[in-house]
């Protein structure tokens, strides 16, 4: 017979207090002493890393994580996220540190869908489509957690944010995102439903957004009806964080502290990141809650406590003896350096790339010799991080090769030194054009230009971007760089889509890099000189502007992503060149799956991302990604490659949210991204 966590949570939870109860129910829970119950803290990130406490491996922004199109890559990187957690967890309590950052539940990952290209927190999440970000959130889950449904957790994930939520940040705090029943299923829901049932998420995160009417933080619909009673979910929810002052404050859904915290609780938010629980005495006081809710809640978080071998809990010896030495290891580098070459994405190239050795490299632009591009928000701390400038310089200088630098201009102000006149640095840039024989001009936006709201200080608003245009004079840098007339390539640092058709029509080569990570330069350098082959792919489409897109509030689908949208797009979803070509053939499939022949007909070993797309005039989608696989291929060589398709790809959720056949035939394409219709066949 084995432990019986829920029965041991109700027990320890029968001998508390309320107040002590209620204590455990905020994000920094006190120790109690006399139950021996050390303090524990339950917010921890770890996005793209274990972020904010101290050194960890830096990986790439969940964006570029998702550009990889590689499911076995995830899971490698999300075990070792895991083993680097709890390193640093064993070690940290064994020093009594219990502080914010430091224990083993995760807010991680982010699996909103990216519907709009101004959103600033776009790069947490995995992209635009609801199934390249649901499978790409269940194998996240399920590495960091331990297996495909351990009983005994690792570390605890959590998906957010639930739901219905990816801006306006500004308004985030009043907004009321409404949507259709259609729209609410099939793309808001859709990873958050697999996230459950089918990668078993230990935790899910409330939306400080209202959705439909209802606050996400303390919505009948969301928490009770559909992730409680219809998902069957037995996690603990926590709320994003001071989102539950926001019910009186902003959305006026209540009238004070006390008939807030009622509501949450009452909708079975179990954890409040902030300290509003406090009021939930009072609440008992007015009769607004019950104990008997406090104490649901409560054996919630005892139990996830529990399943982490924690509060005298079977322990997993493997988790316990974890060695420190596992954190910001070589292994764990090489690993973070890997995904950033898988994530990086060719989107122009006229045959410049691969750079010849030898020649004089201008390396030009304000994200050129930047730290930050590397590595977007809720970022740790590396030990050691290689710019684009120093990737490059690295590599030329065991190529016989030389590099000259110029900043070109500030990322967005339109100087770089205060008491200079505007455009202090272009000259310097164009002398650097004029005296290389290739220039590589790093431009783009960091996490200070889009991100969360409150984290930015600059123009954008509120870490969102009013446009789609590079910002500042980097536009102006960009022009007078092409004109000098060398060859250029341009490298976008950015979590999310740019409006670069200037770039497209005159620089030799374009490449979308997001947020590679600490090593991003090394991963960059290895694909400029060719001693890799990019395999990144579009997880979002890129537009080129906003002029056709619906308004940014607007929460419908319509017209949104490559699902729906029927305008020209600047490079398609998918959207990713290597170095090599790819032939496809043999293309079979039925409703279970396909299998279809992949060949290397080029001259360089390569990986390609084999994408399957279904449609059907029954449908709203134009096309939906319903498998996609990434392979590795030598030149010449030829693979025969099976996709299964899951229970989505050939149905829709009804209004209730259950799942239904579409009725009639499907037609499916097998390319290299949406747009590429290759092979054809019918289902």
């Amino acid at each position: 017979m084995g432990f019986d966590y829920k029965a041991a949570a109700k027990k320890l939870v029968s001998q508390m207090t309320l107040d002590e109860k209620i204590g455990q129910m905020l994000h920094a829970a006190p120790a109690i002493e006399r139950l021996g119950i050390p303090a524990y803290n339950w917010w921890n990130e770890a996005l793209h890393g274990v972020a904010r406490a101290g050194t960890a491996t830096v990986y790439p922004q969940a964006i570029g994580l998702a550009a990889a199109f590689d499911t076995d890559l995830l899971e490698e990187i999300g075990d070792a996220v895991a083993n680097e957690g709890r390193a640093k967890y064993n070690a940290f309590a064994a020093e009594g540190d219990r502080d914010i950052y430091k224990g083993l539940t995760f807010w991680s990952p982010n699996i909103n869908i990216f519907r709009d290209p101004r959103w600033g927190r776009g790069h947490e999440t995995y992209g635009e489509d609801p199934h390249l970000t649901s499978e790409l959130g269940k194998t996240y889950i399920k590495a960091l957690q331990g297996g495909e449904n351990p009983e005994q957790l690792k570390v605890a994930a959590c998906a957010k944010h639930f739901a219905v939520h990816s801006g306006p940040e500004s308004v985030r705090h009043e907004f009321d995102a409404v949507c259709d029943d259609y729209d609410l299923w099939n793309t808001y829901l859709y990873a958050f439903d697999d996230a459950v049932n089918e990668a078993h998420v230990a935790g899910v995160m409330g939306a400080y957004n209202r959705t439909n009417g209802e606050v996400c933080c303390g919505s009948q619909k969301l928490l009770v009806d559909i992730l409680r009673e219809k998902w069957g979910f037995d996690g603990y929810v926590t709320s994003d964080c001071w989102a539950i002052k926001d019910f009186h404050e902003h959305h006026g859904v209540t009238a004070n502290p006390t008939e807030s915290v009622a509501l949450a609780i009452n909708k079975t938010c179990d954890t409040n990141c902030g300290n509003l629980y406090g009021y939930a005495l009072a609440a008992v006081k007015e009769g607004l809650l019950s104990v008997e809710k406090i104490d649901e809640s409560c054996a919630r978080l005892m139990e996830i406590r529990m399943r982490l071998g924690l509060l005298d809990a079977p322990e997993v010896a493997e988790y316990v003896n974890i060695p420190y030495d596992v954190i910001d290891s070589k292994s764990y580098a090489a690993l973070s350096q890997r995904a950033a070459e898988e994530g990086i994405v060719l989107l122009k190239n006229d045959g410049v790339l691969p750079l010849a050795t030898g020649k004089t490299i201008g390396v030009i632009g304000p994200n050129a010799n930047s730290r930050a591009a590397l590595v977007g928000n809720y970022e740790g701390t590396a030990s050691r991080y290689v710019t684009v400038l120093e990737g490059i310089g690295d590599e030329a200088e065991k190529t016989g090769g030389r590099v000259l630098y110029a900043e070109g201009c500030h990322l967005f102000k339109n100087r770089v030194s205060g008491l200079s006149l505007p455009d202090d640095r272009i000259a310097e840039a164009v002398a650097v054009a004029k005296h290389s024989d290739v220039v590589v001009l790093a431009l783009g936006l960091d996490a200070s230009l889009e991100g969360e709201e409150g984290d930015t200080g600059n123009e954008f608003s509120s870490g969102d971007k009013n446009n789609l245009s590079l910002p500042g004079r980097q536009q102006y840098l960009l022009e007078k760089i092409v004109a000098v007339g060398k060859p250029v390539i341009l490298v976008l640092l950015s979590g999310s889509a740019l409006a670069v058709p200037f770039a497209d029509e005159h620089c030799g080569a374009v490449l979308q890099a997001f947020y590679p990570g600490a090593r991003g330069g090394t991963a960059l350098a290895n694909i400029l000189f060719g001693k890799v082959s990019p395999s990144g792919k579009l997880p979002v489409t890129f537009y080129k502007d906003t002029a056709s897109l619906p308004e940014f509030t607007d929460y419908n689908m319509a017209n949104r992503t490559y699902r729906y949208f029927d305008g020209e797009v600047l490079y398609p979803f998918g959207f990713g060149l290597t170095y090599s070509a790819f032939d496809l053939s043999g293309f079979s499939a039925n409703k279970s799956g396909a299998e279809i022949t992949i060949k290397n007909t080029g001259k360089t070993d390569a990986a390609q991302v084999i994408q399957i797309y279904a449609s059907s005039d029954k449908l709203k989608e134009r096309k939906s990604l319903i498998a996609f696989k990434k392979v590795f291929l030598k030149a010449g060589e030829s693979k025969r490659v099976s996709l299964e398709f899951g229970r989505h790809a050939f149905a829709r959720y009804d209004a209730n949210g259950d799942l239904y056949a579409v009725e009639g035939a499907f037609t499916l394409t097998a390319g290299f991204d949406s747009a590429d219709n290759r092979l054809q066949t019918t289902v």
